[in-house]
């Protein structure tokens, strides 16, 4: 029996959207609704009813919205994430740089996004963050750390600081300056022309990092990289 034309398609990426907006949610409906590898699952109007929801369907993706009643996108971010739950959080901001969106990177979301970004670029990121890769580009990322930066911990003081300078001892000198890289904004490619490896070598070390230190992300080492005073703003 010929078994061509009987794989399947993967099956498409759930998102739930959360926003206080009913207009804005409804638009973001419109253009998700459109591609045939993405399903909304759910609306959420406010943070709580986002956990909620997060916990009850464990969407791919939730495209969350910072600024909400009752519980705001960097609270509902964190719940999520400490909750363990499979699932990934995209953060939509009115301005590119927003101090909140620091702490809800730091609180476990995957990446950000400014609302009016053209819809191919929302689509490509929601599969970026799907994949578990992070939804911006590196520069853009330490640009906003580099602007934010004064908002993170004391790379000095005790406490969690300390704890993960301690976990950094757990990597290779080559991990080490594979998160350097990755901290200063350097893509897979740019890395890989830097040490003279190959770029499946740069993800391979990029993965060591990431289990090691227990990160979802490669946003998450960005932050701690600046956290634990490994980079500094400008550097």
């Amino acid at each position: 029996m010929s078994l061509v034309g009987t794989e399947q398609a993967a099956p498409p990426v759930r998102v739930l959207l959360v926003d206080d907006q009913p207009l804005l949610r409804t638009g973001f409906r419109m253009v998700l609704s459109s591609e045939a590898d993405l399903e909304v699952v759910g609306e959420a109007g406010d943070g709580a009813e986002a956990v909620e929801l997060a916990r009850r369907l464990l969407p791919d993706v939730v495209l969350m919205d910072i600024r909400m009643p009752r519980l705001d996108g960097v609270a509902a971010t964190r719940a999520i994430v400490q909750a363990r739950l499979p699932v990934r959080v995209l953060i939509l901001t009115t301005f590119d740089l927003d101090e909140y969106v620091v702490e809800a990177l730091r609180a476990g979301a995957s990446g950000f996004l400014a609302k009016d970004v053209p819809a191919e670029d929302l689509v490509r990121a929601i599969h970026s963050v799907a994949a578990g890769e992070a939804a911006m580009a590196p520069r853009i990322l330490k640009g906003l750390l580099d602007r934010f930066v004064a908002a993170l911990p004391d790379p000095g003081a005790a406490g969690a600081g300390a704890a993960a300078r301690r976990d950094l001892r757990s990597l290779t000198e080559r991990e080490n300056e594979v998160l350097l890289q990755v901290a200063r904004g350097l893509s897979n490619a740019e890395i890989a022309a830097e040490l003279c490896v190959s770029e499946t070598t740069v993800k391979t070390h990029v993965g060591h990092v990431l289990t090691k230190l227990g990160l979802r992300d490669r946003v998450q080492a960005v932050v701690l990289a600046y956290e634990t005073g490994l980079v500094r703003a400008g550097s």
